[in-house]
């Protein structure tokens, strides 16, 4: 079976289908299914835009609506997860997945699903610490707060996640697992992206929750995006008792732009299924299910139950009964509906609506599926708190504290959380805003001056990686940058200009004292354009943040 994968979408369908078809001919092959890795901005309508974290200058209609509309339809049946650039008032309607478009599924926060007997898993949003144990509790009309928490990961995914107990074939996120640069050839990322090199060396760098789900599951592939760079590794795990210890390949790739490596196609062998349509996968269906207590809805911070004995149950994962009962409850066709239907009015060049707001609808295809299997359709429920909440100040004449509804959970709010501080590494670097979205947004209008020939896209359909590396006795911090050359089929970076910065190598002895020095191309002439993006002076004051925003890749 032939997977395209795709890194950062930004909207960009046509380009991306148009590639894919390109690909196809050139290599005489067929592509089964594409995976996108999240900023898949499925922006229906202007009202959408506004909930875009984004500055207001990129809050552009791009090609989607095409797709909700009818007006064009997926070539190829396309999954994905979100990040932090999507339109999130869309994306809340589908907490557990749905089609966003004919032949387009999302995910939902996070999901597992199967295509042609392989189970594909997902989780969507970024890291960031101060919103983890919290509930989805936004709502539109967005604040400057919310309009970026809505798109952070909550502990109760990951809890959700750690329940899967049978293996997976893909897994995709937005954002990176932490650690995973030291299963790949991590010089020539900091060749790419030198100012990376901080968190990388104090291992801060990517998502500590999805760490431990990679450590978890155990997919033979996990795909990601986010940092806008193509990097392949692989990781080798511990052995499982006396199994055979499982590897993982690790591939994140770049931007949807010309002459940029944004996807890659990756051949699976086939596998028996008694379908060939998108299907349900019945032990998350009975994870869902098991969970559906645990749901939060208020920002009030909170922890899933453990075992620590102040829970009597923290074991949510699927028995063969649960999974049986799940199939009944879906009268035994496990094939996703092709339920989709619009549920707000389309995005019309002909008679654009830039004063709309944006829409807050629940979904037919969320409603259909709580009915079905008992589950909690929890933006209609953050809807109904808010309603009941403006009634309540309504009739006391001002605000009224916020009722703790979290009163009769399973979990505890006073447990310290699992991860205490914020080592997403992506917001003490480089600001979200400043960085990613003027400087390389700014590298994309440059890209786009040149001719968008479909025959320049560099996209080869063998990906060569590395040898996998174990977990279980990670590499000595002082041989962790002194890596072999690229090894996979990422081109060769030019050679840096600031030579003996980027030969620099770590010295085990006072790694950990010294505090490195940003590349001296970081203060290049202000027109000069190097490989790299540059850190404009005045963003230099977001490496002194303590929690600044994410990277907004």
């Amino acid at each position: 079976m032939k997977i395209a994968v795709e890194g950062c979408c930004h909207g960009e369908l046509d380009k991306i289908y148009e590639t894919i078809g390109f690909l196809e001919k050139k290599e005489g092959v067929k592509v089964d299914l594409l995976l996108c890795c999240g900023d898949f901005q499925a922006v229906r309508n202007e009202g959408d835009m506004k909930c875009m974290a984004v500055p207001a200058k990129y809050r552009t209609m791009q090609t989607f609506y095409k797709y909700y509309s009818g007006e064009k339809k997926a070539p190829v049946l396309t999954i994905f997860v979100g990040g932090n650039h999507e339109a999130s008032n869309h994306l809340q309607e589908l907490p557990y997945g749905g089609w966003v478009a004919p032949n387009i599924y999302y995910l939902g926060y996070a999901g597992v699903v199967r295509y042609k007997g392989i189970r594909i898993g997902g989780l969507s949003g970024i890291y960031k610490s101060h919103d983890y144990r919290k509930g989805h509790h936004e709502f539109p009309p967005y604040n400057p707060e919310t309009l970026r928490s809505v798109y952070h990961i909550r502990n109760i995914e990951i809890f959700k996640l750690k329940q899967v107990q049978m293996p997976i074939d893909i897994f995709m996120s937005h954002d990176w697992p932490r650690g995973i640069y030291y299963y790949g050839c991590t010089a020539e990322l900091l060749r790419k992206k030198r100012f990376l090199r901080q968190e990388v060396e104090a291992n801060t760098l990517g998502n500590p929750a999805s760490e431990e789900v990679l450590a978890r599951l155990q997919p033979s592939y996990w795909f990601s995006a986010h940092l806008h760079v193509k990097f392949a590794a692989m990781m080798q795990h511990p052995p499982k008792g006396n199994a055979a210890p499982r590897v993982t390949k690790f591939l994140s790739l770049d931007k949807c732009l010309p002459y940029r490596e944004f996807l890659q196609i990756i051949d699976l062998p086939d596998r028996p299924s008694s379908s060939q349509a998108l299907e349900y996968d019945p032990e998350w269906l009975a994870i869902l299910k098991a969970t559906n207590g645990l749901q939060r809805t208020t920002p009030h911070p909170w922890n899933p139950p453990e075992n620590n004995g102040l829970h009597e149950r923290w074991d949510f994962s699927a028995t063969e009964a649960a999974m049986m009962e799940v199939v009944e409850d879906l009268s035994g066709d496990l094939g996703i509906p092709d339920n989709f239907s619009q549920t707000v009015p389309c995005y019309n060049p002909n008679n654009p609506q830039p004063y709309s707001t944006p829409s807050c609808n629940t979904n037919p295809q969320t409603t259909e599926l709580c009915a079905k299997l008992g589950l909690t359709d929890i933006y209609a429920q953050v809807a109904q708190r808010r309603d009941q909440l403006g009634r309540l100040q309504s009739s006391t004449g001002g605000e009224d504290e916020d009722e703790d509804e979290d009163d009769g959970s399973v979990g505890s709010a006073e447990e310290p959380s699992e991860y205490p501080t914020d080592t997403s590494g992506l917001s003490g670097s480089f600001n979200p805003d400043e960085i990613t979205l003027e400087d390389e947004w700014e590298e994309e209008e440059g890209a786009a001056e040149k001719a968008d020939q479909p025959s320049e896209v560099q996209t080869p359909s063998r990906l060569v990686l590395p040898e996998p590396k174990s977990s279980s006795s990670p590499a000595p911090r002082s041989l962790l940058m002194n890596l072999p050359p690229p090894c996979h089929s990422t081109p060769t970076a030019p050679p840096s200009q600031s030579g003996s910065e980027e030969e620099e190598r770590l010295d085990g002895s006072d790694a950990a004292a010294r505090v490195l020095k940003r590349s001296s191309s970081e203060h290049a002439e202000p027109h000069s354009r190097g490989p790299t993006p540059r850190i404009k002076r005045r963003n230099q004051v977001i490496y002194a943040a303590a929690d600044g925003e994410e990277c907004e890749g």
